[in-house]
């Protein structure tokens, strides 16, 4: 029962994180730099489709420039993977 309340959290947590990207509350730069605790188990494929105007086919083509697995989490990447996944979003 601790588990499910712990995971009930953590997606309600998520979820609020994907609401306040797409409303421009949150900056994915930050999100991706210093992650929560939270979010780094989430794959960056899902938390990039949450930025305003980024869609599937946009956030595939980052994802490979910047030669990450869709199915990477955000704390699976390594240091050069978030460094040059933020300059990417940056430009």
């Amino acid at each position: 029962m601790e588990a499910l309340k712990r995971a009930n959290e953590i997606r309600t947590a998520r979820a609020q994180l994907k609401r306040d990207l797409k409303a421009g509350r949150r900056s994915i730069h930050d999100l991706l730099l210093e992650p929560p605790e939270y979010v780094e188990t989430a794959k960056v494929f899902d938390m990039l489709l949450a930025v305003p105007k980024y869609g599937r086919v946009k956030v595939n083509k980052v994802l490979q420039l910047c030669r990450i697995s869709p199915s990477k989490t955000i704390g699976g990447l390594s240091q050069r993977q978030r460094t040059e996944l933020v300059s990417m979003l940056r430009r």
